[in-house]
């Protein structure tokens, strides 16, 4: 695998995962997204010091190419110089002197040639990486926009779940009061009540038949009182 797959892998690795599926199996909303933002914000760190250092790879690459085209033209020049000086001492008719000139040419040659040919190879390398770069910088670019996103929905989740964790308490503090219903209580006590005062109404009311028989076994006794009277009256006139 290429560090180019290896850092972009680490990037896309957390934007894919599916952030419901894992908020539907944790007990705590909150402590859930807590810990998926610090997990994010690690891997941001991690892919920024990943392409820190490809980044610097590149400048460094940079440079090296940068170095061997300032290397051929040096040596082009030095070419330059000597052949110049070989055709000088050629006219003056001092040919060994010039052909160890033209031969120092050729050397400045062959050393441009190979510094030309270091660079030629390495422009598609460093072109490549500054490519890899540019995407790198996007992607990571792409996850702090995600982890922006991450925390308002985390703020948005967790309003909405502590409302519902309210709203949970509410239904059971109804349903408890439907279970032990006060109504039904009060309509009991009710009963109670009118159960004492009808007692007590009997009560009041057989007292009352009890006075009203007293008086009339008194005044039963009365007639008979008279009845006797009489009659002792009548027997007295007789006699």
């Amino acid at each position: 695998m290429t560090e180019k797959q290896t850092i972009l892998g680490r990037i896309s690795q957390l934007t894919r995962a599916n952030i419901n599926a894992m908020l539907d199996r944790a007990e705590d909303p909150q402590k859930m997204l807590d810990q998926l933002i610090r997990d994010y914000t690690n891997s941001i760190v991690e892919a920024e010091s990943a392409i820190a250092q490809t980044i610097g790879n590149v400048r460094l690459a940079e440079q090296d190419h940068a170095a061997d085209v300032a290397a051929a033209q040096d040596w082009a020049n030095k070419a330059v110089a000597a052949s110049r000086r070989a055709d000088a001492l050629r006219a003056e008719g001092n040919t060994a002197d010039a052909d160890k000139f033209d031969n120092l040419a050729k050397v400045a040659l062959s050393k441009q040639i190979g510094f030309e040919q270091e660079a030629k190879d390495a422009e598609p390398i460093i072109a490549s990486q500054n490519e890899t770069v540019e995407k790198l910088k996007s992607g990571l670019a792409n996850m702090k926009d995600k982890l922006q996103d991450l925390k308002r929905r985390r703020d948005t989740l967790v309003a909405r779940a502590k409302s519902a964790e309210a709203q949970s308490k509410v239904q059971d503090a109804v349903g408890s009061i439907n279970v032990l219903d006060p109504t039904s209580e009060v309509a009991r006590f009710e009963e109670k009540v009118r159960r004492e005062e009808a007692r007590v109404a009997g009560q009041a009311e057989l007292a009352a038949s009890t006075l009203d028989a007293q008086f009339e076994e008194l005044e039963d006794h009365s007639v008979d009182v008279e009845v006797e009277a009489r009659l002792a009256a009548l027997k007295s006139g007789n006699a």
